[in-house]
């Protein structure tokens, strides 16, 4: 009987407070913070801004979208690509990364171009600084250095050797599998791909 005294108290006291609380969950979505948290848990997608590096070239600038994904999933694998391939020093795109809030494709490029022009990473993140609303087919026509085919070839073959590298799939498009050629067609059916 003494348990049924003190039972009869707290429904009560919850039958008073469920119209506040009711009232709290009904008006929580008129929080912005909270709106735009709950759009982003619904659809991650349709909240962060598409990333578009502005190649010119809409085959590289998908490829560099995946290289994003990549490098959030294997960021030891990518910084290391960089240092060994890319001629960029590991402290130096952890820099960019992780303080300057560079996305990993975007890094990518500058290292890769700069290679392609005879130039560190650093001569393309400085202009990209100096331009930063653009994209990187107008941060690289900035360069001391005219962009020409054979710069852009060397980018492309460059991406194509990184997903080598990481063991990646690629799917090349009509122009790279004509420079490849028996090259990109073995490897293809080596990784059983085509």
């Amino acid at each position: 009987m003494n348990r049924r005294k003190r039972a009869v108290p707290r429904v009560a006291w919850l039958r008073r407070c469920l119209p506040a609380l009711l009232a709290c969950v009904s008006a929580w979505p008129l929080f912005p913070a909270v709106a735009v948290a709950q759009a982003a848990a619904a659809d991650p997608a349709a909240t962060a801004p598409a990333y578009e590096p502005g190649t010119g070239d809409a085959w590289l600038d998908r490829q560099l979208a995946d290289v994003n994904r990549y490098a959030e999933r294997y960021p030891d694998a990518f910084i290391d690509e960089l240092v060994r391939y890319g001629g960029a020093r590991r402290g130096y795109v952890e820099a960019l990364l992780q303080q300057h809030g560079w996305l990993p494709g975007d890094v990518w490029f500058a290292c890769f171009w700069g290679q392609a022009i005879g130039a560190s990473c650093r001569e393309p993140v400085q202009a990209r600084s100096r331009l930063p609303g653009e994209g990187w087919r107008t941060v690289v026509e900035s360069l001391p250095v005219a962009p020409d085919n054979l710069h852009w070839r060397a980018v492309r073959h460059a991406l194509v050797a990184s997903y080598d590298h990481w063991d990646r799939p690629i799917r090349l498009d009509a122009l790279l599998q004509r420079q490849l050629g028996d090259r990109a067609r073995r490897d293809a059916a080596a990784r059983g791909h085509d």
